[in-house]
C-alpha cells in the first residue's frame, strides 16, 4: 500500500528546513548521554532519530498549527516506515521513550480535533508500549478520529482484534455497551475479508460472538476459503458454537450457489438435516445437479424420498429416488472392476498363498470344518459384490464336484448358516440376482441353512433400497418361526437391510419380540442390535426404553452370559454421534445391575461421543486399577478410538496414548487395545500402526494376540497391502497349531484382500469430511463382538462378522456424463494436502500421478480433474461424479 497523500502538501519535508532553535540543545544534550547507544546508528537513523524528537517536542507546541504539523508529520513518519515481520519499525523503535511524555501531555490538551489526532498516533505507539493486559491501543483508538484503520498496516489491526476480544468478554462480564466495539469489528472484518486475511475475520467474529457479519462481508471470490476455515475449525469449537460455524457456512454456500457444498454441509448438520437437503434440492431447476445430489445422498446412506416438491415429473423423481435408493452402485461397482480387470474369481488359496510360506505347510490336522468356516468368509470377503467365485457360484456340471451345494455341506451346523449368508456378500448390492440365488436355499431342510439365507438376503440388499421392499416381505415371515437360528437369521437380516432407514414397521415388529416370553436370550440380544442398527443415531425413546426395559428384567445368570454385551451397544447405537442427547437414557443406565452398570454406561458414552474428538472423559476410566471380573474398560479402550478417530491429528495423538495403556494398562485394557488401533486406522494401513500391531500378534496372552491379528486386518482393509499380507502369512505358519488364532488369521487375510482391494470399511467418506453412521455402527458392532472373541466370533456366533458388511463401499472415483453413463478423463491423484488457512491458491494435492477414470483412491488421497475440457459438478471427486461440458473450452 502506497502511503496515503498528506493532507498539508508535504509537511513533513517541509517541517527540518525551519529555523528551529529550541531543538538544538535537546539534541546535543541527548548526543552526550547516548554517545554509546548512537554509535551503532547509521547516518540516516541518526537524522531520524533527532528529527522525530523534534516533532514530539513541537507536539507539545502552544500554537496548535505547530502542533497539527509535527503531529501530521509523526503519523506520516510511522505510516511510511517498512519493515520487516521480525522488527519493530523504526519510528516507533525511537518513539518508545517519549509515549509516557506524550501520553501525560495527552490527558492536558482541550477537547479538540488534534487531541483526537493525537490519540491516533498513541494508539499505534501502543502497539509496542503498552503494559500486557492495559488494551491500550483500543483505547485510544475508540478516542480518536474515526478515519480508516487499515493504513496503519496490518499489525495494527491485528492487535486491534485481539484486544477487542479480550475487551468484549470484560464488558459482556459487566453488562456494558458493546456498540462502539462491533463498528469497529465491521471496519476490521471488512479489512481482513479485503485483504485475504479470513481466517483473522472469522476468528475475531467468533470472539465477539457474531458470525452472521460474516455472510455480508463475503464475496465470491473468498467465500470458498471462508467456509472451509469455518468447517474445519467446526471441528474443535465446543457445542453448540460447531453447528453455528457450520450453519453460517451452509447459508453462505447457498448464497453463492455452491449446492453441492452446501448439501455436504446440510448432512454433517444431523438435526437440521432433512430440511436443508430439501432447501438444497429446491434452489435449482437443473435435474443434472439433482442427480449429483443424489448420488452424494445415497453414498452417505440418508434415507430420503423424492417428493413432488423436489421434482414435478413423475419420470424426473422416479430417476432421482433410483439413485438415492443406490441401485446403481453394483453396476458402478463392476465398471471399476472390469476397467481394472480384476474380475476373474479368486479362491481362498490364491489369498492364502502357501507355496510362499517355507517348511511347515497348512497339512496340519486341524478341524477341517473350521477352516473350511474360514474360508467361507475369505471367499465371501474376497469376491465381494463381484457376482461369481469358485465355492458358492462354480457351475454345479463341471467335472469336478464344486457344485456350490457341497461347499454348503463341508460346513457343520452353524457354519452353514455362514457359507449361505456368504452368497449374500458374493452378490453384493445386486438384489435381483442375489434374491433369486438365495431363494433355493429358503426351502431347505436344514433349519441352518435357512438362517444363513435370510441373512444372506439382508447382506445382499445392504445400503440398497428397494420400493416395493423385497426383504422386508420375505424376512417377515420367519422372524416369528419357531426356530431360533431361523429367527435370528431373519431379524439380523432385516438389520442389515434396513440400517439407518428407521423404518416404522420394523420398530412395531421388532419391539414386539423384544416382549415375547418364549424368545431366547440370543434372539432378543439380535433383536436389539437390529433396532440398534435400523434406528442408528435417531435418539428414539420408544426403542430405547424398551431395551433398557429389557436389561432391567434379566437375571443374574443371563448378565453373565457373553452375548449379553452386545445390549448396551444396541441401546449405544441409538444415540451414535448425537452426544448430550444420551445423558438421559445414561443416568436410568447407572441403576441397572452392578455387574453391566459400567459397561453400560462406558458404550454409551463412548457412541454417543464417536467422531466428536473429546476423549477426555474415556482415558480416565482406563486409568483406574480394577478388580477382576470388571470389563467395563474394554469399551473405555475402544470408546477413545472411536472420538478420537474423527481428525488425523486426534488420531495421532491416540494411538500415543493407547501406546501408553499398552505399557501400563491391566490385562483386559491391553486386549482391546489393538481393536482400538484397528478402528483408528480402518483401511489405512499405517506404518507405526502396523509395527505395533505386528508385535502384538506374537504377544503371551493369546486374546491380545488374536485381536491384533483382526486389526491387521481392519487396517488393511481393501487395500491389498503388501507388507500386512506377509505379516499373516508369517503368522498361519507361526500359528498352525492353534486353530483359534489361524482362524482369526484367515478372517484378517481375507479382510486384506477385501473385494480384491476396491473396498474399504472407512465410514469417513467425502474428504474425510463425512461420517456414515451406518458404516460406524456396523463396525463398532462387530469390534464390541471381538472384545470377547472365544465366546462370540470363535464360538457360534461367527456370523456377526457380517455386519460389518454396512462399512463396505467402493474406494472409486466414478466419472459419468449427464446421462450418467461412464464417461472416462484424465485425472490426478495425489496425497491430499491440508489447505486450511493458506495464503493464495495452494495445490491441494501432492506427489500426484495422472490415471484416467474410473480410479482407486487410497487412505487420504484426493483427485482432481486435468482437464478443462468438462467441469464437475460437485468439488469432492469421490464415488459417483457427473461432469459437464466445458462451454468456455477450445480444443487447440
Amino acid at each position: 500500500m502506497s502511503p496515503p497523500e498528506n493532507p498539508n502538501g508535504g509537511a513533513a519535508a517541509a517541517a527540518p528546513s525551519e529555523p528551529a532553535p529550541p531543538a538544538k540543545p535537546s539534541s546535543s544534550k541527548g548526543k552526550k548521554k547516548d554517545d554509546k547507544k548512537d554509535d551503532d546508528l547509521s547516518e540516516e537513523d541518526l537524522a531520524l532519530k533527532e528529527q522525530l524528537e523534534l516533532y514530539v517536542v513541537r507536539a507539545q507546541d502552544v500554537d496548535p498549527g505547530v502542533q497539527r504539523l509535527a503531529l501530521e508529520s509523526m503519523r506520516q513518519e510511522i505510516r511510511s516506515a517498512t519493515s520487516s515481520m521480525t522488527s519493530v519499525p523504526k519510528p516507533l523503535k525511537f518513539l518508545r521513550p517519549h509515549y509516557g511524555t506524550l501520553k501525560s501531555y495527552y490527558e492536558t490538551m482541550p477537547e479538540s480535533e488534534l487531541k483526537k489526532y493525537m490519540a491516533d498516533i498513541l494508539s499505534v505507539l501502543a502497539l509496542t508500549m503498552s503494559a500486557e493486559g492495559e488494551r491500550e491501543s483500543l483505547r485510544y483508538r475508540l478516542l480518536g478520529s474515526e478515519g480508516d484503520i487499515g493504513s496503519w498496516g496490518h499489525e495494527y489491526v491485528r492487535n486491534l482484534a485481539g484486544e477487542i476480544a479480550q475487551e468484549f468478554q470484560k464488558r459482556q462480564g459487566d453488562d456494558m455497551p458493546i456498540d462502539e466495539l462491533m463498528e469497529l469489528v465491521q471496519q476490521i472484518v471488512s479489512f481482513h475479508m479485503k485483504h485475504n486475511a479470513e481466517p483473522e475475520a472469522v476468528d475475531l467474529l467468533m470472539e465477539v460472538e457474531d458470525l452472521d457479519l460474516l455472510v455480508e462481508h463475503v464475496d465470491s471470490t473468498n467465500y470458498k476459503r471462508t467456509c472451509l476455515y469455518l468447517t474445519s475449525s467446526s471441528r474443535f469449537l465446543p457445542s453448540p458454537d460447531d453447528t453455528l460455524a457450520l450453519d453460517i457456512a451452509y447459508t453462505i454456500y447457498m448464497k453463492f450457489e455452491d449446492l453441492a457444498s452446501a448439501l455436504r454441509i446440510a448432512l454433517l448438520l444431523d438435526n437440521k438435516s432433512i430440511q436443508y437437503v430439501k432447501q438444497v434440492y429446491t434452489a435449482t431447476d437443473d435435474l443434472v445437479l439433482k442427480k449429483q445430489f443424489s448420488y452424494i445422498i445415497a453414498r452417505h446412506g440418508l434415507a430420503m424420498e423424492i417428493d413432488d416438491e423436489i421434482a414435478a415429473d413423475e419420470n424426473d423423481k422416479e430417476m432421482l429416488q433410483e439413485i438415492v435408493n443406490n441401485t446403481k452402485l453394483s453396476e458402478g461397482y463392476l465398471t471399476l472392476a472390469r476397467d481394472i480387470e480384476v474380475m476373474e474369481a479368486k479362491s481362498p488359496e490364491d489369498i492364502y498363498k502357501v507355496h510362499l510360506i517355507d517348511g511347515r505347510g497348512a497339512s496340519s490336522s486341524l478341524d477341517s470344518a473350521r477352516q473350511n468356516l474360514a474360508a467361507t468368509f475369505v471367499n465371501a470377503f474376497v469376491n465381494a459384490g463381484f457376482g461369481q467365485d469358485k465355492l458358492m457360484t462354480a457351475p454345479s456340471d463341471s467335472s469336478s464336484s464344486g457344485s456350490s451345494g457341497n461347499w454348503l455341506f463341508k460346513n457343520k451346523e452353524h457354519g452353514k448358516a455362514s457359507a449361505a449368508a456368504s452368497l449374500g456378500m458374493i452378490l453384493l448390492w445386486d438384489t435381483d440376482s442375489g434374491l433369486a440365488q438365495l431363494d433355493k436355499y429358503l426351502h431347505s431342510t436344514d433349519t441352518h441353512v435357512v438362517a444363513g439365507a435370510l441373512l444372506g438376503i439382508g447382506v445382499v440388499t445392504c445400503g440398497v433400497k428397494n420400493d416395493c421392499d423385497p426383504a422386508l416381505a420375505i424376512l417377515m415371515e420367519y422372524v416369528n418361526k419357531d426356530d431360533s437360528n431361523i429367527r435370528i437369521g431373519a431379524i439380523l437380516g432385516l438389520g442389515i437391510a434396513y440400517a439407518g432407514s428407521q423404518k416404522d414397521e420394523l420398530r412395531v415388529q421388532l419391539s414386539a419380540i423384544l416382549g415375547d416370553p418364549q424368545a431366547t436370550l440370543e434372539v432378543l440380544v439380535f433383536t436389539a442390535v437390529a433396532l440398534g442398527l435400523v434406528f442408528v443415531g435417531s435418539c428414539n425413546e420408544e426403542i430405547a426404553q424398551s431395551i433398557i426395559f429389557f436389561l432391567m428384567e434379566r437375571s443374574e445368570a443371563e448378565l453373565a452370559e457373553p452375548i449379553i454385551r452386545l445390549l448396551p451397544v444396541a441401546l449405544g447405537l441409538l444415540y451414535l454421534g448425537k452426544q448430550e442427547s444420551v445423558e438421559a437414557t445414561a443416568e436410568v443406565s447407572k441403576t441397572f445391575d452392578e455387574k453391566i452398570r459400567k459397561y453400560c454406561d462406558v458404550t454409551l458414552m463412548s457412541l454417543a461421543y464417536a467422531g466428536t474428538g473429546n476423549v477426555q472423559k474415556l482415558l480416565g476410566i482406563c486409568s483406574q486399577h480394577l478388580e477382576k471380573g470388571e470389563t467395563h474398560q474394554g469399551p473405555a479402550v475402544l470408546g477413545i478410538a472411536l472420538i478420537a478417530m474423527s481428525e488425523e491429528l486426534g488420531a495421532e495423538m491416540a494411538v500415543r496414548s493407547l501406546e501408553r495403556l499398552l505399557q501400563y494398562g491391566e490385562q483386559n485394557i491391553r486386549r482391546a487395545v489393538p481393536l482400538a488401533l484397528g478402528i483408528l486406522c480402518i483401511s489405512n494401513p499405517k506404518v507405526n500402526v502396523m509395527d505395533t500391531l505386528s508385535r502384538l500378534s506374537h504377544d503371551a496372552d493369546a486374546d491380545v494376540s488374536m485381536a491384533a491379528i483382526i486389526s491387521l486386518g481392519l487396517i488393511g482393509a481393501g487395500t491389498n497391502n503388501a507388507r500386512i499380507a506377509g505379516m499373516l502369512r508369517n503368522l498361519s505358519s507361526y500359528y498352525y497349531k492353534e486353530a483359534a488364532h489361524l482362524f482369526c488369521v484367515r478372517i484378517a487375510q481375507g479382510l486384506v484382500h477385501l473385494g480384491k482391494g476396491l473396498l474399504t470399511l472407512s465410514p469417513y467418506h467425502s474428504d474425510r469430511f463425512l461420517l456414515s453412521p451406518m458404516a460406524l455402527g456396523g463396525i463398532v458392532t462387530v469390534l464390541h463382538a471381538c472384545l470377547d472373541m472365544k465366546s462370540t466370533i470363535l464360538g457360534k456366533y461367527h456370523y456377526i462378522l457380517y455386519i460389518i458388511v454396512l462399512a463396505m463401499q467402493p474406494r472409486m472415483l466414478l466419472t459419468v456424463d449427464e446421462d450418467l453413463k461412464p464417461l472416462p478423463v484424465p485425472v490426478r491423484v495425489g496425497q491430499a494436502v491440508d489447505v486450511v488457512g493458506q495464503a493464495g491458491r495452494p495445490k491441494t494435492i501432492t506427489g500426484f500421478q495422472t490415471h484416467t477414470t474410473p480410479v482407486l483412491l487410497a487412505a487420504g488421497e484426493r483427485a482432481e480433474l486435468a482437464t478443462d475440457k468438462y467441469i464437475p459438478l460437485t468439488s469432492t471427486l469421490e464415488g459417483f461424479v457427473i461432469l459437464k461440458k466445458n462451454p468456455e473450452y477450445h480444443e487447440e
